[in-house]
């Protein structure tokens, strides 16, 4: 009986380092393909699960294009924190313009309250424009309670980062608010209890959300939508329940 010996190569430095730094490569896409699945995923899940819906209210205002409007995106440097650069007026309305030229030199607040999203006692300020430090009611909208439209603006990120005693992400979870749901305003010593009624989303060129109307006394949430995107705002409508 005849035995063939093979004689085994020891791996050389080299060839150790080669399969070191393919492992490095491989663990690095691994984690990016985890990075994307967890940044893009909620936004896709919320494209399929709660766009359509919104699609169905949507306000038919917003469908009007404006050929002279800025990008919608906004530039890299844009700071959405400043409610100021949410929407995008048409330089040739000067009533557009003169909505965010505006300020109110009344620095009072009151407390906003969203029972289904767990958002609670929330500081909305009036005459802030600066979203980190809390929900800001737009200059010139009714206050709660009065007849017209409170407007109230609320920052959100993705939905996994939501955080309802944080202004950065407070928001960031509104759009599972369905009709018929309340939210709740503690203002000069009254509750006030308002119904939502619908949510659509608009383009950022549609300032048509900031109207007042003085048939009804309503509140509107505004947010950008996807969460964690500037592409939409997403609003909730809501109005003052008399029960």
């Amino acid at each position: 009986m005849r035995y063939i010996y093979l004689k085994k190569s020891l791996p050389t430095a080299k060839s150790k380092l080669i399969a070191k730094k393919k492992k490095i490569a491989i663990l690095f896409m691994l984690a990016g393909l985890i990075f994307f699945a967890f940044a893009f995923f909620p936004i896709l899940k919320f494209q399929f699960k709660y766009a359509s819906s919104f699609s169905q209210l949507i306000n038919p205002l917003s469908s009007k294009s404006d050929s002279r409007s800025q990008n919608i995106l906004g530039s890299a440097n844009t700071d959405y924190t400043q409610i100021a650069n949410w929407f995008v007026s048409n330089p040739s309305n000067d009533d557009n313009n003169q909505i965010f030229s505006n300020t109110n030199n009344s620095n009072s607040t009151y407390l906003l309250n969203i029972p289904k999203l767990k958002i609670k006692d929330a500081i909305v300020s009036i005459g802030s424009m600066d979203l980190k430090k809390s929900l800001i009611q737009y200059p010139q909208t009714a206050l709660p309670g009065q007849l017209g439209n409170t407007v109230v603006f609320g920052h959100s990120v993705l939905p996994q980062f939501f955080n309802p005693k944080s202004y950065l992400t407070i928001f960031s979870t509104l759009y599972r608010l369905e009709q018929g749901d309340e939210i709740i305003i503690d203002y000069d010593n009254v509750r006030y209890r308002y119904i939502v009624d619908e949510m659509f989303e608009v383009k950022p060129t549609d300032l048509s959300v900031l109207e007042q109307r003085f048939d009804q006394k309503n509140l509107t949430l505004i947010t950008c939508s996807p969460p964690g995107t500037y592409l939409r705002r997403l609003i909730i409508k809501a109005t003052l329940s008399i029960n």
